[in-house]
């Protein structure tokens, strides 16, 4: 359903965009939702052991970046996992300031046992494009999310320049 606002053909153009962009993107999550519940993860944690189960063991500001969490977040996502007994913190002995987190081998075979099952949900769900549409809704995500970063980056700049001339 396209946008009902009566704006610029841009704007239309753009929020139209947006809402099937978001109603698909909810669709997929709802329907990939389930399997995560039953594992009893939530999906922040899924997210954390499926990157450590892939990347290997890293540092909590790397895994935040890569899942594109704030690290306040995924201290809190690694806290939950530790007390369930999934992942563990080593401190690096060479420089103490350096903690990895790693799956346990508890974590590593609900990870295993999981995430096979998850794959093929998200492939079941994305065959209803062709392999080049597939590629091409990956390309223009990583391009739409890379403007959407550099708009963020730029009103953060905005807002401490603000910020600074306020408090001269």
């Amino acid at each position: 359903m396209p946008s009902h606002y009566k704006g610029t053909e841009s704007q239309i153009r753009a929020l139209s965009a947006f809402i099937n962009l978001v109603r698909a993107t909810d669709s997929i999550t709802d329907r990939s939702a389930k399997l995560i519940d039953d594992s009893g993860l939530t999906h922040g944690q899924f997210a954390v052991m499926e990157a450590l189960y892939h990347l290997g063991p890293m540092c909590q500001h790397v895994l935040a970046q890569k899942l594109l969490r704030s690290g306040g977040n995924v201290t809190l996502v690694i806290d939950n996992l530790e007390r369930a007994g999934m992942v563990k913190r080593v401190r690096n002995p060479e420089d103490r300031r350096e903690v990895a987190v790693h799956l346990t081998a508890k974590g590593r075979k609900l990870i295993t046992r999981v995430f096979p099952e998850h794959a093929q949900v998200i492939e079941k769900m994305m065959s209803g494009l062709t392999a080049e549409e597939q590629n091409e809704l990956r390309r223009i995500a990583a391009k739409l999310g890379k403007s959407a970063a550099a708009i963020c980056v730029e009103r953060m700049k905005k807002e401490m320049a603000h910020d600074s001339r306020e408090t001269k």
